[in-house]
Order: C-alpha cells, then structure tokens, then sequence
C-alpha cells in the first residue's frame, strides 16, 4: 500500500510532484543523501512520535536533531518514539520510508523550521527507496502542517 497511497495522493493533490524510486535503499538520512546527491541537511525526515493518544509526524532536516526541551515546551510532553510495528499500523510505510502523504489513518503533522533552510528538501515516500522533492512550504502546505522550532543542529 506504501507507494500506491503516496501516489495517489500526489495525483490528487499535487500531480506535478514526481515520486522518485532508488534501485538502492534511501532508509537513513546518510543513504537518502548519498543516492539523491544532495547533503543530509537536505532530506526531510519524518519522526512517528505519540502525542497523548494521538499520531505526530514531525518532518525534519536531515542534519537536526531533536531537542527534547523544545519539544516539551511545544507539545506539554517528552517525545516518544514509536515502535516499528506501530509506526506501520499507523501510518502505512515502514520505518526509513515514513513520509507525511498517502497515510493509513489521521495524524497531527509538524515541519521543523529547520527544513527553511533550504530551498528544495526530499521526504521519503513511502518504501524505503523513495523520496519526493519539494519547497519546504509546499511542503508544509500539501499536508497542513503546523510549523515549530524543535530541533538543534
């Protein structure tokens, strides 16, 4: 379901967008970066965290990290990582291809401010060997995130 629900909601949303596929894995930041020729800071990584009872994916530069005061000043809680096997219940895409589009069920989704640092970022796209490109705005636009400041370098 992973790349045909991503698909589909490019096409529905922004049919301009290319899915990219990789013959090698872009699961991790550093194998994104190396097969799309661009820096870590580049690629968007989505974190699947539980807020409360609740979905958040919380799209980031490749090169931040999360800052755990930040966060819990933003959201009232300590980030918690979800579970591989959870993630994919929730969202639909396995873990090193968790993206923001086509998911399997609702989700409060966040972009770090860290992405505007760059003019173009690459999310995943479902399987681990997929990406998209786009402007952080658009971004943060096709999925109705909200922006926050959580992350450090």
């Amino acid at each position: 379901m992973s790349i045909a629900s991503v698909r589909a909601f490019f096409q529905q949303h922004a049919p301009e967008v290319e899915v990219i596929e990789h013959a090698q894995s872009t699961a991790t930041v550093a194998m994104a970066a190396e097969a799309l020729g661009v820096t870590p800071g580049q690629i968007a990584k989505t974190l699947a965290l539980g807020l409360d009872d609740a979905l958040l994916l919380l799209v980031m530069a490749g090169d931040a990290r999360l800052d755990n005061q930040k966060f819990k000043a933003a959201f009232g809680t300590k980030p918690r990582m979800l579970p591989p096997e959870q993630t994919l219940a929730l969202t639909g895409h396995p873990v090193g291809g968790v993206c923001p589009f086509g998911l399997a069920g609702p989700a409060r989704i966040c972009c770090d401010v860290s992405l505007q640092a760059h003019a173009l970022v690459y999310p995943a796209a479902g399987p681990p060997n997929s990406a998209v490109c786009l402007a952080p705005m658009r971004l943060a636009d096709l999925v109705q995130a909200q922006w926050v400041d959580v992350g450090k370098a």
